[in-house]
């Protein structure tokens, strides 16, 4: 990973984020380096459906060059369920699947408007990435599957449903 530039860091350290964003913002103002690899999601789901993206991605400035990628069950599923299978019984799936197949679309370069925040710059972006791959939009994060819900966000969730009754 040092030999071809990885930028590593600990999501809940707050001064390894502020070191990350300077080191992007380098990088992508360097012309002979090339593009940035990120997964904004910062985890993966079972291929239905695109999760919140992470806005410190959104945040640095530059281009956009978004991807959607969609895995094709037919063959083997890359997908782990990790409540379901153990870890040596997806490898043993994957291993021995005929194939791992996936579509991959590489659409239009986007760049954050004037008057948008990284937060609605990631979701615009999200839902383009989601209409080409024909999965739904989630608004939240894959933090779901192994944690507890937040209260703030069952209270948000509780006054939306408030104002529909």
């Amino acid at each position: 990973m040092q030999t071809t530039q990885h930028v590593l860091f600990e999501r809940s350290e707050m001064k390894d984020r502020h070191l990350v964003r300077k080191k992007i913002r380098e990088h992508i103002a360097d012309k002979a380096k090339l593009p940035i690899l990120i997964f904004p999601e910062g985890t993966c789901i079972n291929n239905t459906s695109v999760m919140m993206f992470k806005k410190g991605s959104f945040e640095v400035g530059g281009t956009i060059h978004p991807v959607a990628i969609k895995y094709d069950p037919r063959f083997g599923d890359a997908f782990w369920n990790s409540t379901k299978y153990s870890m040596m019984t997806y490898i043993f799936n994957v291993m021995t699947s005929w194939a791992i197949v996936c579509n991959v679309w590489y659409l239009p370069p986007m760049v954050k408007e004037e008057e948008e925040d990284a937060v609605h710059f990631a979701n615009r972006v999200k839902a383009v990435i989601a209409a080409r791959g024909g999965m739904s939009v989630l608004p939240w994060d894959g933090g779901l599957k192994r944690k507890k819900v937040k209260e703030s966000f069952k209270e948000e969730q509780q006054k939306k449903y408030w104002q529909i009754v």
